[in-house]
């Protein structure tokens, strides 16, 4: 077998699978059958740690860091597997809160290369058997899982997770998941396991949701249900559920200590930076996990958590910016309620790929913005086409302007932010993981001066 560096595999990897999005379990549980078989036959049979699996419309990034934060601040040995990265693949597998090198990445590479035989994989299917190894060998008391798709089929929901978390259920992906937030909630609920916590952070379900949460046959955790949130303008308060009078279900949490009979509460707690709702869900995940949780380092690692792409603040050239991830309705709604009166005047460099819903998107962002910069992402062949984006604003009646690329965009919202009289503007980069990435390229390319 040839030695490749990680470069060389991903750009084998994005061209191997004939399909970019291959939803399905059938394939990517046959490797992961394979790796464990042969570690057993060499006497080296895998061990899984705790694992809890999150999906959501929004949110799971948030919710996944929360958790991270906190049982790391309580000395624990955590994994977290996210999607997609921004400017390095090595962002998606990290061990005690740092990135994994690419030695490591290329050696779990090797290993399902070696176990895959015939069986094509996509490219987050391979990624997503990685973090899997990389986890094993780690030493881990928990392993957090970002379900990249959907749930029911996604790679991740080979993991029989000891905890499920659904952040939030909002029309996203609709040819993959369905077109009504019901059968969105079906796909989401795919990760749930009989007899096991599922936390659901979702305020307002479908129609029809508590009989889908019944369905599952896991034990709901529903917020401000099961679970209470009260939020206040910047501190907010939770009463976490016990566990309904029973231990975890999943063995690997034994020895974790559940001890959780009565509620606990938590006073104080940090609202800035991440949403308290997929804080409050991170929690109430952690004790259903069986983790202990000390108020005094839940507060401290939430304090000032903040997460790269999610309100994100920057001065770019003296001029404030704002990153973030919103990429569907609903988070745009999220997005134009925590944009706070200015001075100035609000400046939006935007872009999402084809499968989104440009139109319900800028609804609730068109009284936000001054001025709109669209273009069309370059990192993907699903990107929407920028006349595309700006005829859906100009029948708005909202002024918008085309350019050849996202940095084009940036560059020229800097241009007239730093003007004296613009000195007071905030530009908002938005619409995609990789409109946000291409920015982040430009700070990291300038060492931080976009010229």
């Amino acid at each position: 077998m040839p030695e490749r560096s990680l470069a060389e595999w991903l750009t084998l990897l994005e061209a191997r699978h004939p399909a970019e999005i291959d939803l399905g379990l059938e394939r990517v549980a046959a490797v992961w059958s394979n790796i464990q078989k042969e570690r057993r036959q060499q006497g080296n049979a895998i061990s899984l740690p705790t694992a809890i699996t999150v999906a959501g419309t929004n949110g799971k990034g948030s919710c996944l860091a929360s958790m991270q934060a906190v049982t790391l601040a309580q000395g624990h040995r955590v994994g977290l597997f996210t999607s997609p990265h921004f400017l390095h693949y090595n962002e998606r597998i990290s061990v005690q809160g740092q990135p994994v090198d690419d030695e490591t990445i290329v050696r779990a590479f090797d290993e399902i290369e070696a176990a895959r035989g015939d069986i094509s994989l996509t490219y987050f299917e391979f990624g997503t058997l990685a973090a899997l190894v990389v986890f094993v060998d780690a030493d881990l008391d928990l392993m957090l899982l970002e379900v990249g798709l959907g749930g029911r089929l996604d790679a991740i929901n080979i993991i029989d997770a000891d905890v499920a978390v659904v952040t939030s259920i909002a029309l996203d992906h609709q040819a993959w998941l369905g077109d009504t937030r019901e059968l969105i909630a079906v796909e989401k609920l795919g990760i749930a396991r009989p007899s096991r916590p599922l936390v659901i952070a979702e305020v307002d379900g479908p129609e029809g949701f508590d009989d889908m949460l019944a369905a599952t046959g896991a034990l709901p955790f529903v917020i401000n249900k099961d679970f209470r949130l009260q939020v206040e303008t910047d501190r907010f308060s939770l009463t976490l559920s016990p566990n309904h009078g029973s231990s975890l279900a999943g063995s690997n949490s034994a020895s974790n200590g559940v001890s959780n009979v009565d509620p606990q509460s938590f006073q104080g707690l940090p609202s800035s930076g991440l949403m308290p709702s997929n804080k409050a869900a991170a929690l109430q995940a952690l004790s259903c996990a069986g983790f202990k949780l000390d108020p005094d380092k839940v507060s401290d690692a939430l304090e000032g958590l903040t997460l790269t792409g999610r309100q994100q603040q920057l001065i770019v050239n003296g001029c404030s910016v704002i990153l973030d991830v919103a990429h569907n309705p609903a988070a745009a709604e999220a997005l134009a309620a925590v944009l706070p009166p200015i001075k100035g005047r609000y400046l939006a460099v935007a872009s999402v790929l084809n499968d989104k819903d440009w139109a319900g998107i800028v609804e609730p962002l068109s009284g936000v913005f001054a001025e709109w910069r669209v273009a069309e992402i370059s990192a993907s062949d699903r990107a929407t086409k920028a006349q595309t984006m700006h005829e859906v604003l100009y029948n708005a009646g909202l002024s918008s302007s085309l350019f050849e690329s996202v940095e084009e965009a940036f560059k020229s919202a800097l241009k007239e932010a730093a003007k004296e009289a613009s000195k007071d503007d905030v530009i908002v980069v938005f619409g995609s993981f990789h409109t946000v990435s291409a920015v982040l390229n430009m700070q990291r390319e300038s060492d931080g001066c976009v010229q």
